[in-house]
C-alpha cells in the first residue's frame, strides 16, 4: 500500500510514468502496480520535479511602494530605497512578507529557493527574521540563505564582520557584490577574501557579479581564478554578469574558458536584468542579460533566477518561475524547440544542480516533491504559464488548482477542443 501513486503522467523527456509515493520519498516509477491511499490522476499532463529559484530577496519581497516607488527604475534608486526600508522594517514585518511570499512559491510548484539576506545594518534584523522563515518554511520549502553585503565588504566599517556573524547565526552561504566597493582593486580583493572565507567554513558562495553596463567590470574573472584557486568549483556560483553583455567579443573569449575551467556556475535574472540594464542608454538601448547560450556552450551551468518580486526594484512578479524563463527564452534568443525545452531545465535540473540540492528528481529514492501541470510538455508549459494542478512537497500534496476544462466550440469544428490547446486562459 502506497501513500500516493500520481497516474499516467507525461515526464519532461516525453516518457509517460506512473510515480508511487511512501512517506518523503519516490518508492517506484513506471507502469505501478499496487493500491494507494490517494491516487492523482494525470494521464496527459506533465508532471516535473519542483520549480527552484536560485537568486532571490526575501527580505525586500512584497515591500513595494515603502516608503515610495522607484521612480527612475534604477539599480541604484532600489538600493537606496532599500537603505531607508532595511532601518524601518520590524523582524515581523519582513517574516510576514516573507511567508506571504512562501505561499505564493508553494502554490506555483516553486519548492526550494536561494535568497539573499542584507547584512549591512549591525543589527542584522533581516537575518534574524530570515532565518526564522527558513525555520516555519522547512517543511515544504528548501530555503537556502546567502550572507549579502548590500553595500559592500569594505565600503562600511563592519561589513566584514556582518557577513561573518551572519554565517555564525546560522546562514548558509557567502556572498559579495565586488562592483560595489569603493575601486577596482578593493572588488578584486574582497573576491578573494570571500573565496578564502567560503573554503576555510566549507560553504558555497553565491556573489552579484559585475551586476552593471560598465563593460569594464571583470570581477567574474577574479571570482573565477579564486574558484579555481580554491576548489569551490560548483559550490560557487555569479549572479547577474550582467557587464558581460557589454564586453568586447575578445575579452569574452578569454574570460568563458576561465569560468568553464573553474567549475563555477551563472545566474542570470532576465525578469530584473532587462527592466534595470541599460537604464543609461538612448538609443540602441542594451538588454544587459548576460551570454548565456555562449555559456552554455562552453559546458558552464546557467540558470534562471527569479531576484525580485514587488520590492523597491520590481514592481511586479507573481512567484512564477515560467515566467522567468519564458523572459529569458525571449531575451536570449533561445527559441529553438531544444533551446526553450533547456530554459524550462534552466528552472527545474539545472537551478536544483546550482542550489546542490540532494535528492532531486523523479527517479526512485529521490525525495517526493514534484508538480503536475495542466500541459503536455516542457516548451508548452513555457508557452502557457499553465495552473499547477497539484503540488506535493516531500510526499504531502500542498496545493491544488480545479483543471479548467472550459471547452471551445469553434466554427466549422464539431468536436471540442482542450482550451488549452488553443491559447491563454
Amino acid at each position: 500500500m502506497f501513500d500516493l501513486i500520481v497516474k499516467g503522467g507525461t515526464l519532461p523527456d516525453g516518457t509517460v510514468s506512473d510515480i508511487a509515493i511512501t512517506g518523503d520519498r519516490i518508492v517506484a516509477t513506471g507502469q505501478v502496480q499496487g493500491e494507494a491511499r490517494e491516487v492523482i490522476d494525470a494521464t496527459g499532463d506533465l508532471i516535473s520535479p519542483p520549480f527552484v529559484d536560485p537568486h532571490f530577496h526575501m527580505d525586500a519581497t512584497l515591500s513595494y511602494g515603502t516608503p515610495r516607488v522607484n521612480a527612475s527604475g534604477t539599480l541604484l534608486e532600489g538600493i537606496s530605497l532599500w537603505g531607508e526600508l532595511r532601518d524601518i522594517a520590524t523582524v515581523d514585518d519582513m517574516v510576514t512578507r516573507a511567508l506571504t511570499y512562501c505561499d505564493w512559491a508553494a502554490s506555483m510548484g516553486l519548492l526550494a529557493i536561494r535568497s539573499h539576506v542584507d547584512t549591512t545594518p549591525d543589527h542584522l534584523r533581516g537575518v534574524e527574521a530570515m532565518l526564522e522563515v527558513k525555520r516555519q518554511v522547512a517543511s515544504y520549502i528548501d530555503l537556502q540563505l546567502v550572507a549579502f553585503p548590500q553595500d559592500g565588504l569594505y565600503r562600511t566599517g563592519t561589513g566584514r564582520a556582518n557577513v561573518i556573524r551572519a554565517l555564525d547565526m546560522g546562514v548558509d552561504i557567502v556572498g559579495g557584490i565586488p562592483h560595489f566597493e569603493r575601486t577596482m582593486e578593493e572588488g578584486a580583493e574582497s573576491m578573494r577574501d570571500l573565496c578564502r572565507l567560503a573554503a576555510e567554513r566549507g560553504l558555497m558562495i553565491d556573489v552579484h557579479c559585475d551586476e552593471t553596463d560598465d563593460p569594464m567590470s571583470r570581477h567574474v574573472e577574479t571570482l573565477a581564478r579564486e574558484v579555481t584557486r580554491h576548489g569551490l568549483g560548483g559550490r560557487a556560483a555569479g549572479s547577474h554578469l550582467t557587464s558581460m553583455h557589454s564586453m568586447d567579443n575578445y575579452y569574452v573569449s578569454k574570460l568563458l574558458p576561465l569560468i568553464a575551467e573553474s567549475g563555477m556556475t551563472a545566474i542570470p535574472n532576465p525578469l530584473i536584468n532587462i527592466t534595470l540594464q541599460g537604464r543609461h542608454d538612448t538609443y540602441p538601448k542594451r538588454r544587459g542579460l548576460t551570454r548565456v547560450r555562449e555559456m552554455q556552450a562552453h559546458g558552464i551551468t546557467v540558470g534562471w533566477g527569479q531576484d525580485c518580486v514587488m520590492d523597491p526594484w520590481y514592481s511586479l512578479g507573481t512567484a512564477d518561475m515560467l515566467d522567468v524563463a519564458f523572459m529569458g527564452l525571449h531575451v536570449a534568443q533561445m527559441t529553438h524547440p531544444a533551446e526553450m525545452a533547456r530554459c524550462f531545465d534552466m528552472v527545474t535540473y539545472g537551478n536544483a544542480a546550482i542550489m546542490n540540492l540532494e535528492g532531486y528528481g523523479l527517479e526512485k529514492g529521490d525525495i517526493a516533491s514534484l508538480v503536475v501541470l495542466d500541459a503536455s510538455d516542457p516548451v508548452e508549459a513555457l508557452r502557457l504559464r499553465p495552473d499547477r494542478l497539484a503540488v506535493i512537497s516531500k510526499g504531502k500534496v500542498i496545493a491544488r488548482r480545479h483543471r479548467n476544462d472550459a471547452r471551445l466550440a469553434l466554427p466549422g469544428r464539431p468536436e471540442s477542443v482542450r482550451r488549452r490547446h488553443q491559447g491563454p486562459r
